[in-house]
């Protein structure tokens, strides 16, 4: 699977408007046939930072760059960001989360 974690650092005057600029292209994405998981989260320590973690299945990933909506997306981001995203991608072997080795809960 591909497993991708990207950070966005909104303008102050879009940080509160952020979720509703980037709904379409979640749903959209989330719609995907290829899409394992999509996920949205703020920083504790930055309220500007958003922080997406998504997987795709190793055949979706290229659909999903390829798509209208991801091309839609990349014009509408640009104007409330105050800087480029930061990425991490790679292609890692699984197809979905485990359980967490150092602690487990009954």
């Amino acid at each position: 699977m591909y497993f991708i974690v990207v950070k966005f650092q909104t303008k102050p005057e879009w940080t509160d408007r952020w979720m509703d600029l980037v709904r379409d292209f979640t749903e959209s994405t989330r719609a995907e046939q290829g899409n394992l998981w999509f996920e949205w989260s703020r920083s504790v320590a930055d309220p500007r930072e958003f922080v997406l973690v998504e997987a795709f299945t190793d055949d979706g990933a290229g659909p999903h760059v390829n798509s209208a909506h991801f091309a839609q997306a990349m014009k509408d981001m640009p104007q409330a960001l105050a800087a480029t995203p930061k990425i991490i991608s790679r292609q890692v072997e699984g197809a979905g989360w485990d359980a967490m080795g150092e602690l487990s809960i009954d």
